[in-house]
């Protein structure tokens, strides 16, 4: 009898590390797909800001291109184009289609590209082109440190989503009203600074987002969509962290 309970806690204790073994299998299988897919994110994040800076580039090489812009309606229609694709692309990316997906993607950090290149190449024009490289390595490591933190921190930061939006949403009225009425530079640089501290906690709570929304078991279409999705969101809030340090440095520089 003894020998028979032996032999049974024995099995017991054999299922027992079976079954341990295959969940530490199963966790290090989705342990190993939730950083494939975020390592998909950030390259396409990053291929866009590259598409954007191409486009910057190109355009500031081309008197034609750079006068079509700069002091004409077309600037505008870049500017709705590029408020019209933050709404609606969206809805093209999670749609199903993996060519809307890219294509709403890659036309929305390309119009960035082209609305930014006559600030960009105002900045080279007077010779502060170094600021430039400096905005942008201080929002890499700025979006760098905010992304982090929204991937490893066990707080859940939803919940600080309709602060984020509130906050946004009163800054840019700030920021219409400043250009409009006051186009006092202090006001400026207090606001931009702000949007800088709102877009860096704006940044960590997408990345939580992200990780959240992955899953292991979705098809290659569905997960190209949220990959897409990923890239999507951060890089705009990596370009509007850029956009407002750019600007905040070039205050510092005039005063």
């Amino acid at each position: 009898m003894a020998n028979n309970n032996s032999r049974t806690r024995g099995s017991g204790q054999n299922q027992s590390g079976v079954r341990s073994d295959v969940w530490a299998s199963d966790r290090a299988g989705i342990d190993e797909g939730l950083r494939a897919y975020m390592l998909r994110v950030y390259n396409l994040m990053a291929l866009g800001v590259a598409v954007t800076a191409i486009s910057t580039l190109v355009v500031m090489n081309s008197p034609v291109l750079l006068g079509l812009i700069v002091g004409t309606p077309l600037i505008w229609v870049l500017f709705a184009g590029v408020l019209g694709l933050g709404w609606f692309a969206p809805r093209l990316i999670l749609s199903g289609s993996v060519a809307k997906a890219h294509a709403a993607y890659w036309t929305y950090s390309m119009l960035w590209g082209l609305l930014i290149a006559p600030m960009v190449f105002s900045f080279f024009q007077v010779g502060a082109g170094d600021l430039v490289f400096r905005a942008f390595l201080v929002t890499a490591v700025t979006f760098g440190g905010a992304s982090l933190y929204g991937y490893v921190t066990k707080r859940d930061l939803s919940g600080m989503a309709t602060f984020f939006t509130m906050a946004i949403i009163g800054l840019l009225v700030a920021i219409v009203v400043n250009m409009l009425v006051f186009q006092s530079s202090l006001f400026s640089l207090i606001t931009s600074s702000l949007v800088v501290l709102v877009f860096s906690g704006v940044t960590a709570w997408e990345t939580q987002k992200i990780k959240k929304s992955y899953f292991a078991g979705d098809s290659a279409r569905a997960a190209t969509g949220k990959a897409v999705f990923g890239a999507f969101i951060l890089f705009g809030s990596f370009i509007t962290i850029f956009i407002h340090l750019l600007s905040i440095f070039g205050m510092m520089r005039n005063n």
